[in-house]
């Protein structure tokens, strides 16, 4: 690398935040709910759900009316682990020609957290935008994710602008720290907002064709190639997970501190289902084993359900602007240190200008380690 030493990680990213509004790292206490009133109500919205459903939150909606079906801590304010590059491709994503090519600099890659997923990309070699985005769905690569976003001017510009797209999407529960989704304190969103980034992005072909890819040919230099698979198990049936018809796609995750999450989208006659599930209790399968029980739900006993809320549309697009005020909504708490509404954790301390100077000085982002036995961090 040329010219000043690069900064640190925790420097990097401590910087990014501070670039952000300070707005921006306000949670969502509401007495105005976004999406509607019963989407802060304590237990299960909706009737007759699936019995055996263990995740923190979760959410059904229809893709095309906005109509959310059922719900269960909507708003609850959980780490989303890579189920945030949905909202990192919704702001980056149309920058690029997918045709444009882009040699790969080892500081491109030098603050990508150790213990990442990864899709393998190595500096020198020279890239296609669709094949970076190919490493970013399929393989939930962190690195590709830095390098899209050093070419879109740098981390702290890259996450100060997912952070405007989240509050123009009116996804007032998210708070961007790093745009891979990576464990860092204070990165968070909620079951309602996931489903959000998911509804916006599939409005847009490419985002659609890449999130239902099951296999692609990846650069390894020279002319060698070598073959990547998309880690959505029930897109692509592995690991004893049981293919879903009609699934598009979306997006998966884990991390050691968020657990497991998804985001699907399926069709079947005609309808577009989304669900979210976040943090269910059992094992590594269960997020899509629910996600799969919930989508069932919802084209059958849901076809006919009543809706107990709606999915915003973007201000940017004529959305009704919601300001929620007061401290309702406390239904959606977690406990302390969810990130809940009413947590006390230090990381509160960046809703103040004080708190943001405070915490960078502190240096304080604590990394976890991936859990080895099963899926790297950021899946």
């Amino acid at each position: 690398m040329h010219g000043s030493p690069p900064l640190s990680r925790r420097a990097a990213f401590g910087l990014a935040a501070a670039a952000l509004p300070l707005a921006a790292a306000t949670p969502a206490h509401a007495s105005t709910v976004v999406g509607g009133a019963r989407l802060a109500r304590a237990g299960i919205q909706g009737t007759n759900l699936p019995k055996k459903l263990t995740a923190a939150a979760w959410l059904v909606a229809d893709c095309d009316s906005g109509e959310v079906l059922a719900s269960f801590n909507a708003h609850k304010r959980l780490a989303p682990a890579s189920t945030l590059k949905m909202l990192f491709a919704d702001t980056v994503l149309r920058k690029f020609d997918r045709a444009e090519r882009h040699k790969v600099s080892e500081a491109e890659l030098a603050d990508v957290p150790s213990g990442s997923s990864l899709v393998g990309i190595k500096p020198g070699i020279t890239y296609t935008v669709e094949q970076l985005w190919q490493g970013v769905f399929l393989r939930s690569g962190n690195d590709a994710v830095h390098v899209l976003s050093h070419m879109n001017g740098g981390m702290a510009k890259t996450i100060a602008e997912m952070q405007a797209k989240a509050e123009d999407l009116q996804a007032l529960d998210t708070h961007v720290v790093s745009p891979d989704g990576f464990d860092h304190k204070g990165q968070l969103s909620s079951a309602y907002d996931l489903t959000l980034f998911a509804r916006h992005g599939l409005k847009d072909a490419d985002f659609r064709a890449y999130c239902h890819t099951r296999t692609a040919d990846f650069p390894a230099g020279g002319k060698k190639t070598f073959q990547i698979q998309n880690t959505d198990r029930l897109l692509t049936g592995t690991w004893g997970v049981k293919t879903y018809d009609g699934l598009i796609g979306v997006k998966n995750g884990y991390t050691s501190n968020a657990g497991n999450t998804f985001t699907g989208a399926a069709t079947r006659g005609g309808r577009t289902l989304l669900v979210t599930v976040m943090h269910p209790k059992s094992g590594y399968n269960a997020v899509y084993e629910e996600t799969a029980a919930l989508l069932d739900w919802g084209f059958g006993k849901g076809s006919s359900a009543g809706a107990v809320g709606a999915l915003v549309e973007p201000l940017s697009e004529g959305g009704k602007k919601v300001t929620p005020s007061g401290k309702g909504a406390t239904a959606a708490a977690g406990p302390p240190g969810s990130g809940g509404f009413d947590d006390p954790s230090p990381w509160r301390l960046l809703e103040g200008a004080g708190g943001t100077v405070a915490l960078l000085a502190a240096g304080g982002w604590a990394l976890r380690r991936r859990r080895k036995s099963e899926s790297p961090q950021g899946d």
